[in-house]
């Protein structure tokens, strides 16, 4: 049965998210999960990063999003702000309809922590989307889609080379996996 945007709603309403409890003292990062009702189902918006040297998420499938920055007073300003800026899309101010709970990530030895705040938004209608340099492809992915666990498959990730098997989807042969995973879980596991 397909996952209705209404559903998800409800569902956000009635729980509260977890928060990480020292996130002060990491580095702080939030993003946009973004969905709106096709026919009988939901779609989640994601992006495809460019691929980049340097980028730890180079090329990966993940939503619009990035680090807190200085005018940003929480999460939310950062979701929005990044949003615009990477797909040319102005969140309305009553779209924000929920979060799910605060994911932590290491990143690189020597520096601290990331948490990253995911928010959720509803989005009426077709917008006009325009990509900058950051973001190499925006794709509508069916929540139905990922609810099929015959969709789910397994991707070797090399890390300090040994290969290490990770859970994932491909939608069209782009990989959905890590911390996009984790959040899309989380937000199927509400309905």
């Amino acid at each position: 049965m397909a996952v209705s945007l209404q559903h998800i709603e409800q569902a956000l309403r009635a729980r509260q998210p977890r928060k990480q409890a020292l996130r002060r003292l990491f580095k702080r990062a939030a993003v946009a999960l973004i969905l709106r009702q096709v026919g009988g189902g939901a779609e989640v918006l994601m992006i495809q990063r460019s691929r980049n040297q340097g980028d730890p998420w180079s090329g990966d499938m993940a939503f619009p999003g990035g680090f807190l920055d200085p005018p940003d007073h929480h999460g939310l300003d950062a979701a929005r702000r990044e949003t615009v800026e990477e797909i040319g899309l102005q969140l309305a101010p009553d779209s924000c309809i929920g979060r799910l709970s605060e994911l932590t990530v290491p990143l690189l030895p020597g520096r601290r922590g990331l948490v990253v705040s995911p928010y959720v938004f509803r989005l009426d209608g077709e917008p006009n989307l325009a990509a900058n340099a950051e973001v190499a492809e925006i794709i509508w992915v069916p929540l139905a889609f990922l609810q099929d666990p015959t969709n789910r498959e397994s991707l070797v990730w090399g890390k300090r080379g040994i290969g290490i098997p990770m859970p994932c989807y491909r939608y069209r042969g782009r990989p959905i996996w890590g911390l996009s995973l984790r959040m899309l879980r989380e937000l199927l596991a509400l309905v």
